[in-house]
């Protein structure tokens, strides 16, 4: 936790009882589908769900102050684990008073092991039963050996709330004899992530892998079960290539049927909002991707209409905000199409911080709609309006 306390820091939740430290609550549970509302439970407060977690890879969401994210209702925020051992490593965030301290921010934090990072890195890294070596090409090229045990040393001096198991993620297609090799590998890392993890006030959870193949992602969440008794599992090794469709084949009833309802559901690196509207659906709690933050950076913004590009020439004299009605900063303030396709095609930095505001908002808002949904029992009824209406548009 925060060295000298996180009080006053951005985003700083009630203190909540130490007994109740990553306990889930199902507050409602949707009549017609897997959907379910809850509430989980951290040192840096209560996370409400389903919920979307902004990005900030390297201890910042790019372009955002902290307290510009509090004020558009976010309740936890992603750090990742691989970039900030590179830069500026973890002892020096941990002699800042751990990422919350380092970023200014006192709610929730979420650092996931690295290990999709790692292999993404093609040709540069080696696997063994022992763990993973890879260069680290994009800082200084030097080689860099992780075994389970030293990816937790790391994670535990970051200090998040919730960590992640080292895991090993294949892109898609890829033959089933590899996919099969991740799950072994992956369940191999966690037992020995479970047992290296000391830290009481940090969360570990496991991650489901398996591809596409829903009996290697059973095989790979009965390890899991098996194992320990981790208080949350992420589901890895989605949206690496394949198509929505393909996708929803396995995840649906791996989800609806297998998943222990008990524990939080968190669907890493997915985020546009028609993927989160049937993901929670599909009984998904947890959400976070670089989506809305990147595509921002390119000019593109969610909305009612479906997805908007601010370069096209057709915004040039449209007063109007980026969706009309919306709360967030960009829009709330007043600032036009017009204005941010001004901004987007002179490569103004303010323009990509502008989208950025509102897709994250879009995102944040679209989760809360869902959760008052769910509460009220109508969760089908909001995804048969969302898919039937322009804003499904989102490709």
């Amino acid at each position: 936790m925060c060295e000298n306390g996180c009080a006053g820091l951005a985003g700083a939740g009630e203190v909540v009882d130490e007994s109740r430290w990553f306990t889930y609550d199902i507050v409602a549970e949707d009549p017609k589908t897997h959907a379910r509302a809850g509430v989980f439970h951290t040192p840096h407060g209560d996370i409400p769900t389903p919920i979307f977690m902004p990005v900030g890879t390297k201890s910042t969401v790019k372009g955002i102050l902290p307290a510009t994210l509090e004020q558009m209702g976010t309740k936890i925020l992603l750090n990742n684990l691989y970039h900030l051992s590179q830069r500026p490593g973890a002892d020096l965030v941990a002699r800042m008073g751990d990422v919350h301290g380092f970023m200014r921010w006192g709610g929730p934090i979420l650092t996931d092991s690295g290990g999709f990072q790692v292999f993404s890195h093609e040709e540069f890294f080696k696997l063994s039963n022992q763990g993973v070596k890879f260069r680290a090409v994009d800082y200084d090229g030097r080689w860099v050996e992780w075994t389970p045990e030293e990816n937790m040393a790391i994670a535990q001096k970051l200090g998040s709330d919730i960590t992640m198991q080292l895991d090993q993620c294949v892109g898609y297609p890829a033959s089933r004899a590899k996919v099969a090799r991740s799950v072994e590998l992956s369940s191999m890392w966690a037992d020995r992530c479970f047992a290296a993890h000391t830290r009481k006030d940090q969360a570990l959870f496991g991650i489901v892998q398996g591809g596409m193949h829903l009996d290697l992602r059973l095989r790979s969440l009965q390890h899991l079960e098996d194992a320990g008794d981790f208080p949350g599992y992420g589901i890895g090794g989605y949206s690496v290539g394949e198509d929505h469709e393909t996708m929803f084949e396995s995840l649906e009833p791996l989800c609806a049927e297998y998943m222990p309802k008990g524990k939080p559901r968190y669907l890493m690196g997915v985020g546009n909002p028609t993927t989160l509207v049937r993901g929670v659906a599909c009984g998904i709690d947890m959400f976070d991707c670089v989506l809305p933050t990147r595509t921002a950076r390119t000019g593109t913004a969610f909305s009612n209409e479906g997805r908007i590009n601010l370069k096209n020439a057709r915004f040039r004299d449209d007063p109007r905000p980026l969706d009309e009605g919306c709360g967030c900063p960009s829009c709330a303030g007043g600032f036009s199409r017009a204005y941010i396709h001004h901004l987007v095609r002179q490569k103004e930095m303010l323009g990509g911080i502008l989208i950025s505001q509102h897709n994250i908002w879009y995102l944040l808002d679209l989760m809360r709609r869902a959760r008052e949904s769910i509460i009220a029992g109508t969760y089908s009824d909001f995804v048969s309006d969302w898919m039937s209406s322009s804003a499904s548009n989102d490709y």
